[in-house]
């Protein structure tokens, strides 16, 4: 068990060993970011359930210690970080602390290997990636992708897709990369049909 401080953030996850960069303006979260600074740089990134803008909002039970790795300071006070990966947390309990952020006790989990993809999961992911991609707009250096090894491309595409929170929270509990990919290839098929107006639609 251990105790962390929380960045309750609808649409934002990560995986141990990859990166999430932030950027802190809010009150509580430079207190936050500043307590971290001063203690063991880690903070704990979860989603909120339900209604995020609830002024406390119920927390999903898996979230991802981060630590901060790098950290520019505005002369305002507000903050850009870059948020390292460390390990996947269940939260057991909420703590009653006077700081303004939010506090809970919490169980970490050890990951699971990462396992490789098959050439045709992989290929299949891909295919299904760039369809999106080109359909959204997006520009992508293939190139780079192509050289990315399995977890980094799966967990990759996990946290950048515009995918809601629910679908983020699936993808966040996957067991082995291999359930995350073939997640991905639903969600990016689901998310990604269209209007007629160029508009992404759950239709």
């Amino acid at each position: 068990m251990t105790r962390l401080s929380i960045f309750p953030l609808a649409g934002a996850i990560l995986f141990p060993g990859m990166h999430l960069p932030l950027h802190i303006f809010e009150p509580r979260y430079r207190a936050l970011i500043s307590d971290a600074m001063a203690r063991d740089r880690r903070i704990g990134m979860i989603q909120p359930r339900g209604d995020a803008e609830a002024k406390v909002p119920q927390l999903y039970d898996i979230g991802c210690v981060g630590r901060i790795a790098d950290i520019e300071m505005l002369e305002d006070g507000r903050s850009n970080i870059i948020l390292e990966g460390v390990s996947l947390f269940r939260v057991t309990r909420e703590l009653e602390v006077s700081t303004p952020f939010r506090q809970v006790e919490a169980e970490l989990l050890d990951s699971a290997p990462d396992d490789d993809l098959s050439l045709a999961a992989r290929a299949g992911l891909e295919l299904e990636s760039k369809r999106f991609a080109e359909a959204q707009g997006y520009a992508v250096d293939w190139d780079a992708v192509g050289r990315l090894d399995d977890a980094s491309l799966v967990n990759g595409i996990a946290q950048i897709a515009p995918f809601d929170a629910a679908a983020k929270q699936a993808l966040l509990e996957t067991k082995t990369i291999a359930e995350r990919a073939e997640l991905i290839v639903q969600l990016l098929q689901f998310f990604g049909r269209h209007d007629g107006q160029d508009r992404v639609t759950l239709q």
